[in-house]
């Protein structure tokens, strides 16, 4: 088997996995893999734009105060304050990377506003801020000696305690699949960094793309990380209604900038629900918009924004002025039907903020990591900027305190270990996918029945049974077959469907994205949902 050597091994190419790689690269050999193209990321979708206080009227306590309020309080605030006080810099990182954030014709930024936000702090570059943010970093990427393999899928991390190393059980890389080619061979390093993004997929609607299936919090969860705060999936309000329209989001700017959140009838609802009305945070509006829903028994509601002008909406929000004119709608002149989607990951790999978790030899950065800020509920446009900060403080440790192979007396770090190769057993070729595609079905159809934006213990028990019993099924499939893409997704996709109902079960409150009817009151306690790694 082949084991390709480096000194920083990153898993993802989203934001948080190209800032690492541009900061360490001139630090050691680097080697980044994706499972798709480069571009195939959440980064890439972002619309609405990153977190930074720019305006002497705002102040980073404010932003961290707006942060903690949307978090219900759930959020380190230390975390929370050293994060937002780094965002300068990262959006300085993004700016030497050719990235144009907006301006005003004075010269000024352009800065927009979302809900939950007291102030306007949020730069953008139009309405696909992510997509021209991903698009600079991926050709500065191009310019470094970075090895950055496409179409590569991770099936699991080499830890040394399966290894039956003697010492401390540490990460010492993974096993891969290319994916075009079919081999498996191994990837060793003595620093890797999950950069793998969260979840999205192991519900029904989404505007998560398809590689959304938490890779990275199975893989550590497998390796024996901890797993913290799982319960928090933040659904986004206002996903485009639309059979044709698959994932396609109507960025939060829009009510930012002063769309209202009406019935089919064109009638304003959400102060019933929250004074702040539809610049309430996002838990808050996606359960007002399931409540109102539910209510009058319509299958969406709209966002009415005709009061803005053509012009206007044309040169604000292009792209989603030119997508909803794809299907029939204009913003000018129509309402836009949306519905709630699962959104973002606000749980995951617990991490500090320089990307350090409860494993040696192994770092996870953005939305797969639990750092502290989100808390309960994620704040409009922080996780970009998350993904920068812990980005760079993360490649500043492992630059700083660097892990090498030891190398005799005296030199710091382990031996360098023998990688075994990949056995296979008596597994055969798959012959039956439709097996794959059942099983990946009915995970993300009782996920959305069942453990979506209002739960119950009840709702919960039937999730934790038939989870149980289809991880098993599995687990059979995954040992019987050699592996496929498909099957290494639909066994991440299975265990955090797991985590996320296990941590559910946990919480005996409702607070921020998680609300049950059984406890539907938040707690005065304030403390995290923890799982322990496998022990197996």
């Amino acid at each position: 088997m082949k084991t390709v050597d480096c000194d920083y091994f990153i898993v993802g190419s989203g934001m948080a996995g190209l800032m690492c790689a541009l900061h360490l690269a001139p630090h050691g050999k680097t080697v980044l893999v994706t499972k798709g193209r480069l571009e195939d990321c959440n980064t890439n979708f972002a619309q609405g734009g990153i977190c930074c206080v720019m305006d002497p009227a705002d102040s980073f306590d404010k932003h961290a105060r707006d942060t903690m309020i949307a978090g219900a309080w759930l959020g380190r605030s230390k975390v929370v304050h050293e994060i937002c006080e780094h965002a300068p810099a990262g959006i300085r990182d993004l700016v030497e990377c050719g990235v144009k954030f907006a301006k005003k014709p004075d010269g000024t930024w352009d800065l927009t506003r979302e809900g939950g936000h007291s102030a306007r702090r949020i730069l953008h570059a139009g309405d696909i801020t992510g997509e021209k943010c991903e698009a600079a970093m991926v050709r500065r990427l191009k310019r470094t000696n970075v090895d950055f393999r496409e179409q590569t899928i991770v099936i699991d991390l080499v830890m040394t305690k399966r290894l039956s190393i003697p010492g401390e059980n540490r990460c010492i890389g993974a096993y891969v699949l290319d994916k075009e080619s079919g081999e498996i061979y191994a990837i060793r390093s003595p620093n890797t960094i999950l950069a793998t993004g969260g979840c999205g997929k192991v519900y029904l609607y989404t505007c998560n793309p398809d590689t959304a299936t938490g890779d990275g919090i199975a893989l550590a969860w497998r390796a024996g990380a901890k797993i913290e705060n799982m319960e928090f999936i933040q659904f986004h309000p206002t996903c485009l209604y639309h059979p044709n329209a698959k994932r396609f989001l109507i960025s939060e700017a829009v009510r930012g900038e002063g769309a209202e959140l009406v019935d089919r009838r064109g009638r304003p609802f959400m102060k019933k629900y929250d004074p702040r009305g539809s610049l309430a945070p996002r838990d808050i509006v996606a359960r007002s918009i399931d409540s109102e829903m539910k209510r009058t028994g319509d299958d969406c509601v709209y966002l009415d924004i005709r009061e803005k002008g053509r012009r206007y909406l044309m040169t604000r929000f292009p792209n989603i002025y030119r997508k909803c004119m794809e299907f029939g709608i204009d913003m000018a002149e129509d309402l836009i039907p949306v519905v709630p989607a699962a959104h973002y990951t606000c749980g995951g790999i617990k991490a500090g903020t320089d990307g350090s978790t409860s494993i040696p030899g192994l770092s996870a950065v953005g939305e797969c990591a639990s750092t502290g800020l989100h808390g309960a509920n994620r704040l409009a446009s922080n996780s970009l900027m998350e993904a920068l900060v812990c980005a760079r403080l993360t490649a500043a440790r492992l630059a700083e305190r660097p892990e090498k192979w030891g190398a005799g007396k005296g030199r710091r770090g382990p031996d360098r270990p023998a990688i075994p190769a990949w056995k296979t057993g008596s597994a055969v070729p798959p012959d039956e996918a439709v097996l794959v595609a059942h099983m990946w079905d009915e995970i993300r159809r009782l996920m959305w029945d069942y453990v979506g934006i209002v739960r119950t213990d009840k709702r919960l028990d039937r999730a934790a049974r038939r989870i149980k019993t289809l991880r098993r099924e599995i687990r059979d499939y995954y040992f019987r077959y050699l592996v496929t893409p498909d099957t290494l997704e639909l066994r991440n996709l299975a265990v955090c469907a797991e985590l996320i109902v296990r941590s559910a079960r946990k919480r005996r409150e409702s607070r921020g994205l998680h609300y049950t009817l059984d406890y539907p009151k938040m707690s005065k306690t304030i403390r995290q949902t923890e799982i322990d790694g496998f022990k197996g």
